[in-house]
């Protein structure tokens, strides 16, 4: 069964999943407004330049889940799905990921952003299988550490090597769609790389090698 594999933030979301978590919690006073939100806009902005430094970023991003219980994080997390994630799920994204299925292709997420926000957007898009970075966990609470190979450029590659391993996949009739630079790694490992609503960079390398590009914003 071919894999169709799926980038999410800027890809199947008009936005940014991992940002907007930010953006949450300083709106709702978990976090330092000032702080979190200065942060917040740096990380991002290195991650949009290709120069983040992911494992800081971890530490920063993973933070607050230490602070919170469980079910707590559960609460936030259901308000923000409501609040912040459903209204920028792209309803092309929702198309895309059907015909898929259709074709009897295999949907995956592939994300750097943290399991504990995204497992409920794969849920919300009816994608089963997801890799993303994981949060560590002691004790039934999070450590506010990752675990693991964060699934971040190269590791994206790293992840899903394992992921194919454990579920006896193969890439052969692959695809995989990205906004993102930050992920040519894994576009060139698929038989069929897709630049969805590319950033400056994926767009031009798009254009040098002749991968298919497409909006799923109502975008010529």
């Amino acid at each position: 069964m071919p894999l169709a594999i799926f980038d999410l933030d800027n890809t199947l979301l008009d936005g940014d999943s991992d940002y907007l978590w930010g953006v949450f919690l300083a709106d709702n006073g978990i976090v330092d407004r000032d702080h979190y939100e200065r942060e917040n806009e740096r990380f991002y902005r290195e991650y949009k330049e290709g120069r983040l430094d992911i494992h800081e970023f971890l530490r920063f991003s993973l933070a607050p889940l230490a602070r919170h219980s469980p079910d707590e994080l559960r609460r936030l997390r259901d308000r923000f799905l409501e609040e912040k994630i459903r209204p920028i799920v792209l309803p092309e994204a929702r198309a895309l990921v059907q015909r898929h299925r259709d074709a009897g292709d295999r949907p995956l997420i592939v994300t750097a952003t943290n399991r504990f926000v995204t497992a409920p957007i794969a849920a919300e898009l009816g994608i089963a299988d997801l890799i993303a970075t994981e949060a560590a966990m002691c004790s039934g609470r999070y450590t506010g550490e990752s675990d693991g190979v964060p699934s971040f450029r190269e590791g994206k590659v790293i992840r899903l090597e394992q992921w194919l391993a454990a579920h006896g996949c193969d890439l052969a009739g692959s695809t995989f769609y990205s906004d993102s630079h930050n992920d040519i790694p894994l576009l060139e490992r698929v038989d069929r790389p897709v630049a969805v609503d590319p950033d400056p960079q994926l767009a031009a390398i798009a254009r040098e090698r002749g991968w298919p590009v497409m909006s799923l914003r109502g975008q010529a």
